[in-house]
């Protein structure tokens, strides 16, 4: 890559984060303000495209379109036998509210799976200092914490989704704000399964030479996380509470269930954003050797 190319792939990664911070922590934060059918399919795709580029500049082409298609066909496939038979997310059913279907699921659940699904592999690997290797320990490690992170991210955003949103439905319920546990150890085999098929296939391959990179490559990531983290801050700001009524009955306060996503995001999202983007500093300001 020209260190030309680089600059403005580097400039319109920074755009698509500021972007997507627009789209999200604004409409959220003012929701009685701004609305517009544009801003669900606007706040999915802009993290696609993010994932693309950015995936594009270290993996090549061909490496993140094996990643696309992993994660697109793997999450497609469980989330449609999720809805047919329950296995294994729970009982669950989509409805219209996200638009168009495949089968039985959404057309935007899948690259929404991709843009935080690469996200969270970025920042395993910057965390874990694994780019580049490959080797058997880092091969399982670095899908087993991207699984964690991306599922860190679901925590926050299912109950406001489908308990308050109605985007699906959990047909019997769940404790944590009408989400089953199930969905969590669902999502955590979902996105395991194309996140260790990625890494095996990148073991697989030849050793390729590492491409020059943007100065600010390794940052982006970090960044873009800590602003999907602090949407749910936004929405807990913006909104009011009132009673919402799960599938089984059960009557939760939708300020509790914001105000729950608001504490998630702040502290456990927004902390694995700052240790990965700590991380980029710590080792490009390694201090010299004491002797």
């Amino acid at each position: 890559m020209s260190e030309r190319g680089g600059s403005v792939l580097d400039t319109v990664l920074w755009v698509i984060i500021a972007a997507y911070a627009a789209v999200t922590l604004i409409p959220d934060g003012f929701p009685r303000d701004i609305s517009s059918p544009f801003i669900l399919p606007a706040a999915v795709f802009l993290p696609f495209a993010f994932g693309l580029i950015h995936g594009g500049m270290r993996y090549g082409v061909a490496g993140i379109l094996v990643f696309l298609v992993l994660c697109l066909g793997v999450s497609n496939f469980l989330e449609n036998i999720g809805v047919i038979t329950g296995f294994p997310f729970g009982p669950y059913h989509y409805t219209d509210v996200m638009g168009p279907k495949l089968f039985l699921v959404p057309l935007l659940i899948g690259p929404s799976y991709f843009g935080t699904g690469y996200v969270s592999w970025m920042l395993a690997v910057i965390i874990l200092n694994a780019d580049g290797r490959r080797d058997t320990l880092a091969t399982i490690a670095v899908p087993v914490l991207a699984t964690f992170i991306m599922v860190t991210w679901d925590l926050c955003l299912d109950p406001t989704a489908s308990t308050i949103g109605g985007m699906w439905i959990w047909e019997t319920g769940g404790g944590y704000f009408g989400v089953p546990l199930t969905n969590y150890l669902g999502w955590f085999l979902t996105v395991f399964i194309f996140v260790i098929l990625f890494s095996l296939y990148r073991a697989s391959r030849p050793n390729p030479t590492v491409p020059s990179l943007p100065r600010g490559y390794w940052y982006q990531p970090p960044v873009m996380f800590a602003v999907m983290a602090l949407d749910y801050t936004a929405a807990y700001l913006g909104n009011d509470s009132a009673p919402v009524t799960d599938a089984t009955g059960t009557v939760w306060q939708s300020g509790d269930i914001y105000e729950t996503a608001a504490i998630l995001g702040l502290f456990v999202m927004m902390m694995i954003a700052v240790a990965s983007f700590a991380a980029v500093v710590l080792r490009r300001s390694r201090p010299p050797a004491m002797a």
